[in-house]
């Protein structure tokens, strides 16, 4: 049976760690981040990955810094012959990389090269991909620079999130993972080594990038909003109010009134005019409140036809 110390912390890494269990391996040990204080309250919250490992039984580490002395003795102690690190949320060092006696693993949500870094489902949509995938990797020092042992990829519509995908490539990793677990076991696959002058670089986001700006393209900012959809969100200012708009639709034509002014008001959606046609918002968020459609928002509030929203 192949010992396995598993690293993970969002939602993102809870398939993988259920599937390994649930296909017989022994994992001795996970690693995840410190608790954080969340919302209002500043209650503390446990890491997603730490409450399955909870359920699961299974011992829990959670260093301030994974590369300490203590924590390279404590992962080493458990002998571990795979060590899978998905979504952990720090870098490796090269002395903990020589840990497992097989192979450090990652699972990647882009098709390696493209992507390497911190958002790379959410700029797959951004930058209006029309495929994306699952790259499962070995670890080296670099940033997502080692060799690749498979990927499978997805098609991109032009109305998938990336909390939709998120979802879907979480479940698509899981399974990929167990698979190279095996075959690596069996001897059965190699890695391909990646080409560096296909790399491309997927920066962590911020809410800098929520607010919209209307002399874009309908495509452009339709692909953003659904990037940045359900973190951190895109937003329009409204008089003293900045709502978040969800859940968009373009008609490409010309129009003659300025980019950023609303065009209509109705039941179907906000209509906001672009650089190149007209964008419908058909969901939206008031500070404080929960995400509804623009007919729901209609029965107690009201958008002013005309108005002009801007982009600083």
């Amino acid at each position: 049976m192949n010992r396995i110390v598993f690293l993970g912390t969002p939602d993102f890494s809870v398939p993988a760690l259920r599937a390994i269990i649930a296909h017989g391996y022994e994992v001795t040990l996970v690693v995840s981040q410190k608790d954080k204080k969340k919302g209002r309250g500043k209650v503390t919250s446990k890491s997603p990955v730490k409450v399955a490992a909870e359920e699961l039984g299974i011992e829990v580490h959670q260093p301030l810094n994974v590369n300490s002395k203590e924590s390279l003795d404590l992962i080493r102690s458990h002998k571990p012959d795979f060590i899978v690190v998905v979504a952990y949320g720090q870098i490796l060092s090269q002395e903990f990389l020589l840990i497992p006696k097989v192979e450090c693993l990652n699972i990647h949500a882009s098709l390696l090269p493209k992507y390497r870094g911190a958002a790379p489902i959410n700029w797959a949509i951004i930058n209006g991909e029309s495929e994306t995938g699952v790259s499962i990797m070995k670890v080296e020092k670099g940033l997502d620079t080692g060799p690749v042992y498979k990927m499978e990829s997805v098609c991109l519509d032009d109305k998938i999130t990336a909390g939709e995908l998120h979802d879907s490539l979480m479940h698509m990793g899981a399974r990929l993972i167990v698979e190279v677990i095996a075959s690596i076991a069996a001897k059965q696959i190699k890695p391909m080594k990646q080409d560096p002058g296909l790399a491309s670089y997927a920066p962590m986001l911020n809410k800098s990038m929520s607010l919209i700006n209307w002399n874009h393209s309908c495509l452009a900012i339709n692909n953003l909003i659904r990037g940045l959809d359900p973190w951190p969100g895109s937003v329009i200012h409204y008089g003293e109010k900045e709502i978040k708009i969800f859940n968009t639709s373009f008609i490409l034509i010309k129009h003659g009134k300025k980019p950023g002014t609303i065009l209509e008001v109705d039941e179907q959606g906000i209509s906001v005019a672009c650089s190149d046609g007209y964008l419908v918002v058909n969901e939206i968020q008031l500070p404080g409140k929960r995400r509804m459609t623009v007919k729901q928002f209609l029965l107690g509030n009201s958008i002013e036809t005309g108005y002009m929203l801007g982009d600083d």
